[in-house]
């Protein structure tokens, strides 16, 4: 395990290095950067001039405004992670009421449902739009943005879960130079401290960005506790006018105990009566997951002309992970198996999964170009695409030690039991060949049609049963949509997609234990409008309907696929500044989710589980005109019941959470500082924020109260 010296004295070097170069030079470095920052946006950069979080590449394959995305995009920028404290994507998602937690235990993996539909750690999790893992806590400290496409991804990411990607967009260096330091403090103990770096060298040619973080975690769960260190650089390289080189790496250590979640008492009933702090992993015999990732990242563009440039882009994703857990389920007392005791005792198990790696390089190369043919104009795009995907594991300990009780906690001991050498449990090569081209058929009407090819060759060692599984898949996706401008700021749209999802993995508990479903198709079809009410302020609404075959643990013990999932849907938001001293995000999701053709009238007609019917997120922030650089926020989430099992047996009620902080901008002995505090979940309300119908079934309380602070210097 890390230790958290080696945090504080990284952190503190950076944050010696932010007070090295003397502000004269800094002005100098910002005269000589601005014309070669001029040259490399004019032929390299085709961004957009709307503002930051009012344009994204996730909705296709370039930086385009969202007026005229014919998809529905969530942007969460720097700045809205940093006025509202985020540190995690958990947090960071709360704004879009599309998004809920599925099986997001703290301490472990972030995991996600978008409409409806969970994502898929391997597939769903980009970083400047190629393919990375999502196993672990993804860093936010050298993200620029996090840009969210909700519903099918077939054309813009080949193999992805229906809900949706999840594009992480790297910071990189800037023309001026940048000197930020972030401190933090929360109520429980945690600690926080960031370093952000940036500019030019002498040599404008050259560009740096460097992030630097260390934290210690204590959690709102009492003992699950851990710190993390991360470290980054992004560099920039103007071979020549025509010419952009981009490199960027990251290491991240981390290590925190994962809290498990609750199961039904007597497998009928809600507990009651506990904490949304109670740890069930607490033992003496307790240690945290240990995980290290890493990225190391190349791009490079070309412009052959101002109409047509190559991009060339890769990523080699590095993670290793040791998990240990005092793990909970069911009742042997009560030969319960799912659900703890009707007096809350549990069967503790000691389950230990040691080694663990994966090693997936993403690539991709395309050319862009415009052109004519005849009255009609184009914008066509080209490309292939790899991802290679090696996973090693061994034979997991996973041994019943015990009986403990979640109000009145015991001490069991470990397991004697040894984990099995690493092996290789999974290998896969996606290749793709994909083409779009963007006709504008009229001054208001443009069709967006697009292809993607994608060949699977993957092979799966399934460690239970000791056996081999080789199968090859080809699919081929179409993405069509129409476009109708009738005003500058109004757009509507209709779409057709389909996308391809690897299959879900059998749960340990499961007859075919660790077996992978083949890959499934997904059908989608989507309505939308969007408006720019204001240059700084957009309302926008989609109405979809997403198809795709069930996955489920049956009755005999299987997971399979049978029938269909069908999600049908309605999303509002409204982003921006609503006026001069007000800044507002809203989103409202209403979904209707059910099951049908599964042969079983227990599940027919049911929704499906951990997903409210409606749900509602509300942030605005005002700017106090009588006090100068005084703002205020607050925020509201509302989520309706949830049903927990497939049958919908149980259902856990709704909440509302809200939150309350304040901000204010001054400088502290000629430094410009922020000084930021907030209470989260201010009437300490307690809820069930996450119902996995995974492994069985378990319930994740949300957080407590909470209070934190912190204060950003830029030098």
């Amino acid at each position: 395990m890390s230790t958290p010296n080696l945090s504080v004295s990284v952190l503190t070097l950076a944050i010696l290095h932010a007070f090295a170069a003397p502000a004269l030079a800094a002005n100098d470095a910002v005269e000589a950067a601005e014309p070669q920052a001029q040259n490399m946006a004019e032929v390299v950069v085709t961004a957009s001039k709307a503002p930051a979080a009012k344009r994204a590449s996730v909705g296709g394959f370039s930086d385009a405004p969202l007026l005229q995305t014919p998809a529905s995009v969530t942007v969460i920028s720097q700045k809205d992670m940093q006025d509202l404290q985020i540190r995690n994507l958990s947090d960071a998602v709360k704004l879009d009421a599309s998004i809920n937690d599925a099986y997001n235990a703290v301490g472990y993996a972030e995991q996600f449902t978008i409409r409806g539909f969970k994502l898929d750690n391997n597939s769903s999790y980009r970083k400047d739009g190629v393919a990375i893992p999502g196993d672990t806590q993804i860093p936010l400290e050298n993200k620029e943005r996090i840009e969210v496409l909700k519903g099918l991804a077939g054309l813009q990411a080949g193999v992805a879960a229906p809900g949706g990607v999840i594009d992480f967009i790297v910071k990189r260096p800037i023309a001026a130079p940048l000197r930020t330091v972030t401190v933090e403090a929360r109520e429980r103990g945690t600690l926080y401290g960031a370093v952000d770096l940036g500019g030019r060298l002498e040599d404008t040619r050259f560009g740096y960005r460097v992030n630097v973080a260390a934290e210690r975690l204590r959690s709102y769960i009492k003992g699950a506790d851990g710190n993390r260190k991360f470290i980054s650089g992004a560099f920039d390289w103007q071979i020549s006018p025509q010419a952009l080189l981009q490199l960027d790496a990251d290491y991240q250590d981390k290590a925190q105990a994962t809290a498990p979640g609750f199961q039904l008492l007597n497998n009928k009933t809600l507990p009651t009566g506990i904490s949304a702090d109670a740890m069930l992993n607490l033992q003496p015999w307790t240690r945290p997951v240990e995980t290290v990732t890493s990225n190391i990242g190349l791009r490079f563009q070309y412009a052959f002309n101002d109409d047509w440039h190559a991009t060339v882009s890769a990523n080699q994703h590095s993670f290793k992970r040791d998990d240990y857990t005092a793990f909970p389920y069911g009742c042997s007392g009560q030969d319960l198996y799912p659900g703890f005791c009707g007096n809350g005792d549990y069967d503790v198990y000691d389950y230990r999964s040691l080694g663990e790696t994966k090693k997936p390089l993403s690539a991709q190369a395309m050319i862009q170009g415009k052109f004519a043919t005849g009255s009609l104009r184009h914008d066509f795009t080209a490309g292939v695409s790899t991802f290679r995907r090696k996973d090693r594991a061994g034979l997991y300990v996973y041994d019943w030690v015990g009986v403990s009780n979640i109000y009145q906690p015991q001490i069991v001991g470990t397991s004697p039991g040894v984990t099995g050498p690493v092996r290789l449990v999974r290998k896969d090569t996606e290749n793709s060949v994909f083409v779009q081209d963007i006709v504008s058929l009229a001054p208001n009407w443009k069709l967006h049609g697009g292809l993607r090819h994608i060949n699977v060759d993957g092979y799966q060692y399934v460690l239970k049963a000791d056996t081999e599984i080789r199968a090859k898949h080809d699919f081929l996706l179409p993405n069509v949509s129409l476009v109708y401008t009738p005003l500058d700021n109004v757009s509507v749209y209709a779409a057709y997609s389909q996308g391809m999802e690897h299959g879900g993995t059998a749960d340990r508990k499961a007859m075919n234990a660790n077996e992978e479903l083949s890959p499934s198709r997904s059908k989608q079809i989507e309505l939308g409008a969007k408006m720019d009410v204001t240059p700084d302020f957009m309302l926008a609404a989609s109405l979809f309907q997403i198809r795709k075959g069930l996955e489920f643990q049956n009755t005999a013990g299987y997971f399979v696929r049978e029938g269909q999932a069908q999600h049908r849907g309605l999303e509002l938001s409204a982003q921006g500044k609503a006026s001069a001293n007000l800044s507002l995000g809203a989103s409202v999701t209403a979904l209707n989710s059910q099951q049908s053709g599964t042969g079983n009238a227990d599940l027919d007609g049911k929704r499906v589980p951990n997903v409210p019917a409606f749900k509602a997120a509300v942030h605005a922030d005002y700017a106090v005109q009588q006090v100068a650089g005084l703002s205020v926020n607050g925020s509201w989430e509302y989520a309706g019941k949830k049903a927990f099992e497939y049958n919908n047996t149980t259902f856990v009620p709704s909440y509302h959470v809200f939150n309350l902080g304040a901000a204010y901008a001054t400088r502290i002995a000629g430094t410009r500082a922020v000084l930021r505090a907030a209470v989260n979940n201010v009437a300490d309300k307690f809820y069930w924020r996450d119902v996995t119908p995974e492994s069985d079934g378990y319930l994740y309380p949300g957080a407590s109260r909470t209070f934190k602070v912190s204060a950003q210097f830029d030098f």
